[in-house]
């Protein structure tokens, strides 16, 4: 399995209200339309609670900030990336347009990685 992790920063002039509110009402439910075209398995969205909550845990590990959100999008496999499908790319353009209307991408790390599972005791 393949996870697609992006660690998003919202952009400055929105709160974190505003862009949660954006990101689960309308990001989401985007990103569900084009499923099928990306050929995604699973999506989850991860919103950061308050700072504050966050600071015990960063602050004796000189860590820095946290992010707004995470996305965790699953793929079968690494082809399925490929970009070869008119559908998946136009549905990766249209994300991309969405995502500048919330997110620094320039401060948002994005990358690819495959899933080791350790411990599942759901």
């Amino acid at each position: 399995m393949i996870k697609l992790t992006f660690c998003i920063t919202r952009l400055p002039h929105l709160s974190r209200a505003e862009f949660q509110d954006y990101w689960r009402n309308h990001h989401g439910p985007l990103v569900k339309s084009f499923q099928d075209a990306l050929k995604i398995k699973r999506y989850v969205q991860l919103h950061a609670l308050p700072e504050e909550l966050s600071e015990g845990l960063r602050a004796p590990r000189g860590a820095p900030a946290g992010y707004d959100g995470i996305a965790e999008l699953w793929l079968e496999k690494i082809e399925d990336l490929s970009g070869s499908d008119p559908e998946a790319r136009k549905a990766g353009r249209a994300l991309l347009e969405d995502e500048k209307k919330f997110i620094d991408l320039a401060k948002s790390p994005i990358w690819l990685s495959e899933e080791h599972e350790i411990i599942n005791r759901l």
